[in-house]
């Protein structure tokens, strides 16, 4: 099964290079080949067993892959997140750190996942932590403008949106982040997936009612590139992360009690499903958290990255 997982996530990166070579308009700029060639130096010093690289390799690679990711993004359409705002990218790593201890938090008692290999020494141990899930978030947005700007999605008819469905949904997502808690430890270990679908579902028509950035508010702009963007960054993001995962001497074990024995890398085959809604809760997740933190404002509209380069804010 590594082997399948090798050449899908071959395959995956070799579809972002050649949709990236069909769209690049200007050169990549220094900092793109400086991050691809730090990621590919890693690499090796992982594989040689180097340390610190070894330990602390999934924040190495996905620190280089943001800044490539982003790179990708300025060489296809002459703005970026770096350029257009650095420390709107700064903050949403920040912000990264507790939203991820979320999701942390509902582990503790579902005890999903693991990790092992980690620095014993408590600022080390931090500083491993950390600066991972600092990079979750921004690796997520990053890949989601990356395949935005491949240009495969066109806007649609608008859709309206109701009240009752805003309702339902936001029903629906209490239940979703409720029923793991309530129910007994040994079924609630069964019920992650509820917790990778129940916070978009309860915060993305919040986010709409405030007129913030929403899923649902592109359904009625007619856009629907930011929905599919996301749930294909959710399928990069997810074979990439497992893939580093795989040989990084700190690391994450899946100890879900289901289908152990059709593992992918770590991750159980049907897992990485769950990468694609999860991408869906870090857009909502973030934009609920800038607002939080005085970062957004309410009315604040997004702009279709449909529309000019010089005009597009998506994602943001």
């Amino acid at each position: 099964m590594t082997a399948l997982g090798i050449a899908i996530t071959l395959f995956t990166a070799l579809v972002l290079v050649i949709e990236f070579r069909r769209h690049q308009k200007i050169a990549l700029p220094p900092y793109g080949w400086s991050a691809a060639t730090l990621l590919v130096v890693a690499e090796i010093l992982m594989f040689r067993g180097v340390r610190p690289i070894s330990v602390y390799f999934t924040p190495i690679a996905w620190t280089t892959y943001i800044f490539l990711a982003d790179a990708g993004v300025y060489a296809m359409r002459g703005e970026s997140r770096m350029h257009r705002a650095p420390r709107e990218l700064l903050n949403i790593a920040l912000l990264s750190v507790p939203l991820w201890l979320i999701f942390e938090a509902y582990n503790l008692r579902l005890q999903n996942w693991t990790y092992v290999g980690v620095p014993q020494q408590l600022g080390l141990e931090l500083l491993g932590y950390g600066w991972s899930f600092a990079t979750i978030t921004p690796g997520i947005l990053e890949t989601a403008d990356l395949i935005e700007a491949f240009g495969w999605f066109h806007p649609t008819k608008p859709a309206r949106m109701s009240r009752q469905l805003e309702f339902v949904m936001m029903a629906l997502g209490a239940c979703c982040l409720i029923v793991p808690v309530v129910v007994p430890q040994d079924l609630a270990r069964y019920l992650f997936v509820l917790v990778w679908l129940g916070v978009f579902f309860l915060l993305d028509p919040m986010n709409h009612w405030l007129r913030l950035p929403s899923i649902l508010g592109d359904f009625e702009a007619g856009r629907r590139s930011r929905f599919y963007s996301l749930l294909l960054s959710g399928f990069v993001c997810g074979w990439f992360w497992e893939f580093w995962n795989y040989w990084a001497t700190a690391k994450w074990y899946y100890i879900f009690p289901m289908f152990q024995n059709l593992k992918i890398f770590e991750m159980p085959a049907p897992g990485f499903l769950g990468f694609l809604p999860f991408a869906l809760e870090c857009f909502v997740m973030c934009i609920t958290a800038q607002w939080l933190v005085g970062r957004l404002k309410s009315g604040h509209k997004s702009v279709s990255s449909e529309q000019p380069r010089s005009q597009s804010t998506a994602l943001r």
